[in-house]
């Protein structure tokens, strides 16, 4: 197969993916965040959360649908670029695969018609059953794919056969290999900070229209929180998870922190330009020390360079290099959205503070592109191979021409800003919807009470709406 042929089959497969990987993660998180709504309704009664719960549940129904499209191709691509990638590692990938739709759809599938259908027609301790499941089916289905790749990245478990395929020897190395439980927790969390931001934008978009709307601070609160409580778990989880990389995958680290000499006391680089013709960084900023600090945990530890292998055997440096930095820069971010949310919460001005709500609209979809920069680095870092030190990415591909890889390429960037653009404009429309249904509800309520005189009263003898609901929506209570 021709280099051309090579580069188009990945450019294809990164293409999709690209698509793909931020619909699942949205669920994730928002199939998580309707859980909780739910759950805290049932505990408060307060409908406010039930209104919430509602009105993500639609945006999560689009979001699913989505997702699942996108997958589909997936599993294509394996079959008619990738043929023998997958007939090597097929004993070992296929059942895993099949493992996640056995668990996580037939979880989904099963519960999902009663979380989306069924608010009405089921009892709310049933729906909020069925809404919990649906979010595990999600995590479960995370697991499996994450497992998958992770054995990708860092291979256990495993023999050849007589045709050359792996087989499985252990399926407990295979899932539980030494990436997978950092790359599950480290991708879980991403999902839920993504979500976390995007609900926090969506809030922040309706506050400035209306500073009262109580769903909306109640959204735009809980992402805040969310933002300031989970970031640091995720850049502690993001830290392990580098620890891991720099054992099993050394020439990833050297790919994304710029290292092209192995040395002890390296320095953090923070910018450059990676030049690998000199195989130097040029125009570089760091801080001396500080490289080996973090990735060994001693000013002197020892970092391995990109010298230390062959050329082909090196990633590409500068996309590792700079999909990194794009992620870290994104973490840290967050983590300051969040602690100025808190400085804004202690003075009592977060939900009227028109700078801020204008940040956070604009830092909605941050998330999405810590994702894919994450993935980059991934992906492209475990380069010139598949299977990390096995198998390499030019023996994986199917025996097709350019042209038939070109072509069908042409009709996925088609199709896909097609579908998946009009998929995103309805979100974006469903999202531009103010979340005050309930407080429309509760106006509703209350004119027609004062018409019809069914009025309670106070211990004053002053008349007051009776049997409203748990409380004032529109009492601009902080939460």
């Amino acid at each position: 197969m021709s280099e051309l042929a090579i580069d188009l089959a990945r450019i294809q497969f990164a293409f999709t993916v690209s698509f793909h990987i931020i619909f699942p993660a949205f669920s994730i998180g928002l199939a998580s965040y309707i859980t909780v709504l739910e759950a805290l309704h049932l505990k408060t009664r307060d409908h406010q959360y039930l209104e919430l719960s509602k009105y993500w549940t639609k945006i999560f129904a689009v979001t699913f649908g989505m997702g699942v499209v996108s997958g589909i191709v997936m599993s294509y691509q394996f079959g008619t670029n990738w043929g023998v990638f997958s007939d090597k590692t097929g004993p070992v990938l296929g059942p895993l695969m099949g493992y996640e739709v056995l668990t996580a759809f037939f979880l989904e599938a099963g519960f999902l018609g009663i979380m989306l259908f069924g608010r009405n027609r089921v009892g709310e301790k049933l729906h909020f059953l069925a809404t919990a499941t649906v979010a595990f089916g999600t995590l479960l289905s995370a697991t499996w794919i994450l497992a998958v790749n992770s054995w990708m990245q860092t291979p256990a478990g495993f023999a050849y056969n007589e045709l050359g395929q792996f087989v499985v020897t252990s399926w407990y190395e295979v899932i539980f290999n030494p990436s997978f439980p950092y790359r599950l927790v480290h991708m879980v969390i991403a999902a839920y900070l993504t979500t976390a931001f995007v609900v926090a934008g969506v809030g922040a978009w309706h506050l400035l229209k209306a500073p009262h709307n109580e769903l909306a601070r109640i959204s735009f609160s809980m992402g805040m929180w969310m933002a300031v409580l989970v970031t640091p778990i995720q850049i502690v989880a993001g830290d392990l998870h580098g620890l891991n990389t720099l054992e099993h995958q050394p020439m990833k680290v050297a790919a994304m922190e710029g290292h092209f000499e192995t040395q002890k006391g390296a320095p953090l680089i923070l910018f450059g330009l990676p030049n690998e013709e000199t195989e130097t960084i040029d125009y570089k900023v760091a801080i001396p020390y500080l490289g080996s600090l973090i990735l060994t945990h001693k000013v002197d530890g020892e970092i391995k360079g990109l010298k230390s292998v062959p050329k082909e055997e090196r990633p590409p440096v500068a996309i590792v290099f700079w999909s990194f930095r794009i992620m870290v820069a994104i973490g840290f971010l967050m983590l300051t959205i969040g602690v100025i949310s808190v400085w804004l919460r202690r003075k009592k001005t977060l939900y009227e503070t028109p700078w801020f709500l204008k940040l956070c609209i604009w830092s909605a979809p941050c998330g999405f592109v810590a994702i894919l920069s994450g993935w980059i680095t991934t992906e492209v870092g475990r380069q010139p191979y598949t299977v990390y030190g096995l198998l390499t990415t030019a023996e994986s591909v199917s025996p097709i021409d350019a042209s038939a890889v070109g072509a069908s390429l042409a009709v996925f960037v088609v199709v896909y800003f097609a579908i998946f653009g009009a998929g995103i404009y309805y979100l974006l429309k469903l999202m531009r919807k103010s979340p005050s249904k309930y407080e429309q509800d509760m106006d509703v309520r209350v004119v027609t009470r004062l018409s019809h005189g069914q009025l309670g009263k106070d211990k004053d003898g002053n008349p007051i709406a009776a049997s409203l609901g748990p409380e004032d929506p529109q009492s601009g209570g902080e939460r």
